[in-house]
């Protein structure tokens, strides 16, 4: 007589409570693995765009042209873009008022720190549900190897004769439900680290530019109230 010992005649041979576990973890695991793949790229594509603006911006470009520029495509703006058109369409609209320079410049900064909160908002979606993956999912696997192991205790208490091979099964199926749990908490804990390492990178870039691009505004706008000022 054989006894088939492969992981899947295990998973199979494992208690409705234990197989609710697995299969929770299984999913847990998967949706991580798309949010991690999904991240990577998103998060690429952010440093690439922060370098390619700041190429331009730093090129000698008149403010107006850029600003333009990206109003032809304000709804897929993103990063430095929607921080830089937020501020300068803040600037420009009350420039046109009869309006002092402090509310000016206080304006625009206001206008990209919303701009900043929203695209804080969006490099920090998902890691949460990484973080508590990583956190909650060794914890639930070893829930249901708890679970598996006392039920194979209690199988072996009813027996007239109790030998090892009568509760290795059991211990091997509950022991599944642990290494699952750490297949999808493992993972998920390295990727939420390294992308808060990454986002962390690219928000002290945003505030750089907030605030260089705070002092450009604060010298233009004080240029022009000098020059304003200027007995004829």
């Amino acid at each position: 007589m054989t006894t088939d010992t492969s992981l899947w005649s295990f998973i199979a041979d494992a208690g409705p409570l234990v197989k609710l576990v697995m299969f929770l973890l299984f999913c847990a695991s998967v949706v991580s693995w798309t949010m991690i793949f999904q991240r990577s790229i998103f998060l690429s594509m952010a440093k690439d765009a922060i370098k390619r603006f700041e190429e331009r911006f730093w090129s000698g470009v008149e403010l107006t042209r850029l600003y333009q520029d990206l109003d032809k495509r304000n709804d897929s703006l993103q990063g430095l873009e929607h921080i830089f058109h937020a501020g300068f369409s803040e600037f420009t609209r009350l420039s046109k008022q009869n309006v002092n320079s402090d509310a000016i410049l206080e304006g625009a900064q206001r206008a990209m720190r919303v701009a900043l909160a929203r695209e804080m908002d969006e490099l920090e979606r998902h890691l949460p549900f990484l973080a508590t993956v990583g956190s909650t999912s060794p914890y639930v696997g070893l829930f249901g190897t708890v679970w598996g192991i006392m039920t194979s205790f209690r199988a072996l208490g009813s027996a007239q004769q109790a030998t090892i091979a009568m509760v290795a099964p059991g211990i091997s199926e509950a022991l599944i439900a642990t290494a699952m749990g750490l297949f999808a908490a493992i993972p998920a804990v390295i990727a939420y680290n390294r992308f808060a390492s990454h986002v962390e990178r690219i928000a002290n870039h945003y505030d750089a530019f907030q605030e260089e691009f705070s002092s450009i505004l604060y010298r233009q706008t004080y240029a022009t109230q000098a020059k304003s000022n200027r007995p004829t």
